[in-house]
């Protein structure tokens, strides 16, 4: 399946360098152009290009990173999702002041949904430093944990797989409802926590 991402900041670039690591290609977006992204392409040949918003939105899976206030210009005018995968990786809050957002009551990946309709939403990659995202999954003689949750079965299936791909140990926390509030930063107790799994 092919991947696209959108954001290029420390969650869109670790997960870049994850797929490098991994041997998985991929193309990588931002605000202001692939020309802006040659260095990191550069450093990521030949698995990661750099490409438009339009291109990376059209792979099989796409990984959404994007600054919380920026999500909706990121995501507008885009073609229809059509069931593709796409991975919230978002976190309601920004530098520099670090303030949650106000959701409303809502929970983030809700709000996100919104914005990718069509689509078939997975959270994950958000709660897990980026430094980790992107360095060894390998610790402690086990296996570094990433969670997922998702409101449809055979999208986290696929998402486990790349998950799996990339070296780490992935656990299904289930429904957004619930997965999507255990991971959410802040707010969440699972974000920021450093789990191995052993065999």
């Amino acid at each position: 399946m092919s991947i696209g991402i959108i954001g290029s900041g420390n969650i869109g670039s670790a997960f870049a360098r994850a797929l490098a690591r991994a041997g998985v290609p991929a193309v990588i977006s931002n605000s202001r152009g692939p020309e802006s992204l040659k260095e990191l392409a550069g450093e990521l040949a030949p698995y990661i290009t750099a490409g438009t918003r339009e291109e990376a939105a059209s792979a099989d899976i796409v990984l959404v990173a994007v600054n919380w206030s920026k999500l909706p210009k990121a995501l507008a005018s885009l073609p229809d999702w059509d069931g593709r995968i796409v991975i919230d990786a978002n976190n309601p809050i920004e530098a520099p002041l670090f303030q949650p957002a106000e959701l409303n009551g809502r929970l983030s990946s809700e709000i996100f949904a919104d914005l990718v309709p069509g689509a078939r939403v997975v959270k994950a990659f958000n709660h897990l430093q980026p430094h980790l995202v992107s360095g060894n999954p390998n610790a402690e003689g086990g296996r570094r944990v990433l969670f997922f949750s998702g409101d449809d079965d055979a999208a986290k299936t696929e998402v486990a797989r790349l998950i799996d791909r990339l070296g780490f140990f992935g656990i299904d926390l289930g429904p957004l409802s619930i997965g999507g509030k255990l991971a959410q930063f802040p707010g969440g107790p699972l974000p920021a926590l450093n789990l191995v799994k052993f065999d």
